[in-house]
């Protein structure tokens, strides 16, 4: 596209959601109904997030959050929960610098909600109190990455 003066028009930066999908639930509650009874402390509950990316052609990209929820009274399981939620994105008419940034932080802020809300249903209809998983920064989680990747590519570099 090209203005009055002949010069091109840059398209503006544009994030769609186009589908939002469950790839995988599940959910284990293996000592039920002990597992249901009241206790006297709260269970120990790890969570572990992962965020995966992935070209679909043009401009579009599958963008897979992963949650896993377990939860332990001392050494005894009470439940487990893992969730694979995807997104496929159009990241369209960014610069090449900001693409990974828009996959591995902005395309999972959006998708958060939605997979939060699937934990906390599926513990609540296991038979717990719905487990609200806290927000996420996505960008600290970037960053990690990012410089994790950039230490592991310093280490794999041949010295002369």
């Amino acid at each position: 596209m090209a203005d009055e003066n002949g010069a091109q028009k840059q398209a503006a930066p544009s994030l769609s959601i186009l589908t939002q999908y469950i790839k995988d639930l599940s959910f284990e509650n293996p000592g039920a109904p002990a597992s249901l009874q009241k206790r006297d402390a709260a269970p120990g509950i790890n969570i572990s997030v992962n965020v995966n990316a992935n070209p679909l052609g043009d401009d579009n990209f599958d963008v897979i959050l992963s949650l896993k929820a377990e939860a332990k009274s001392g050494d005894q399981p009470l439940f487990l929960c893992e969730l694979v939620y995807g997104g496929v994105f159009r990241v369209a008419n960014f610069p090449k610098e900001h693409v990974l940034p828009m996959l591995f932080i902005e395309c999972p802020r959006l998708l958060f909600p939605f997979a939060r809300q699937i934990i906390a249903d599926a513990t609540r209809n296991g038979g717990f109190p719905p487990l609200l998983v806290d927000p996420i920064d996505f960008a600290q989680m970037f960053q990690k990455r990012m410089a994790e990747e950039q230490a592991r590519a310093k280490v794999q570099q041949p010295t002369n």
